[in-house]
């Protein structure tokens, strides 16, 4: 495996990947904190399984949220401005697929929490995605971009308790999927709370808890849609 710092604008990502010959790119999108350890620690198991594993940067190069509070602080102009978040996800985008080893052809989005929003707001904008995976994702709409302009797979990883995106919410996602024809499926993980994959997530009070079945879980099944959307 090999590793390396991108740097692409204002920004850094984090890149690893088999070797130098073309291989499918898996996107990866950051929780609220930012391009941290997590997000690259999930690109090297990307790597492993034969793909590209890129995890962009939305905030800026060397940009860390330090407390909950400024983890809420960064990702909330996202929230205000949608455009402004497919902007960064674009240019994440571009310097991803743009790799000498990346088949451009074979694409897939994996994000985490506020990364889960990112992950579907692209795969809302893009057709050249073969898949999109929301690993305890966000699922509000973004303006003026049906649901139905979805052409990738997707695949949904949520906790049944999570406060933050709560089922309802996915719920009515799933019908907006449904009527719109989207190839798509759901995994509910029972008595999993936001942010159940991250071992450092340790805030029960606010429904935030790792949970070590349901993590391994999730990401089981992201090997295998990956594999399944990004095979020959």
């Amino acid at each position: 495996m090999k590793t390396a710092l991108i740097p692409y604008e204002n920004f850094e990502a984090f890149a690893a990947y088999p070797s130098e010959k073309k291989h499918p790119l898996v996107i990866l999108c950051h929780a609220w904190r930012g391009r941290d350890d997590f997000i690259c620690d999930r690109a090297k198991r990307i790597a492993e399984l034969g793909f590209v594993g890129f995890a962009l940067d939305m905030y800026g190069k060397g940009v860390l949220g330090k407390s909950k509070e400024e983890n809420i602080a960064l990702k909330k102009p996202f929230l205000d401005d949608r455009t402004l978040l497919q902007k960064r996800l674009w240019q994440g985008f571009d310097a991803a697929r743009a790799l000498p080893y990346v088949d451009s052809s074979r694409i897939a989005v994996l994000g985490f929490g506020f990364g889960g929003l990112c992950t579907l707001d692209l795969a809302r904008t893009c057709s050249e995605l073969k898949g999109a995976i929301s690993i305890y994702g966000h699922f509000d709409p973004l303006p003026d971009y049906p649901t139905s302009l979805i052409s990738a797979k997707v695949l949904i990883l949520h906790g049944f308790n999570d406060p933050i995106s709560p089922v309802r919410e996915l719920q009515a996602f799933m019908h907006e999927m449904e009527e719109a024809k989207i190839d798509w499926q759901a995994h509910i993980y029972g008595n999993s709370y936001h942010a159940f994959a991250n071992p450092s997530a340790n805030d029960p009070d606010s429904g935030i808890l790792y949970n070590p079945a349901s993590a391994k879980r999730a990401w089981d099944e992201s090997e295998r849609f990956l594999q399944d959307v990004l095979s020959d």
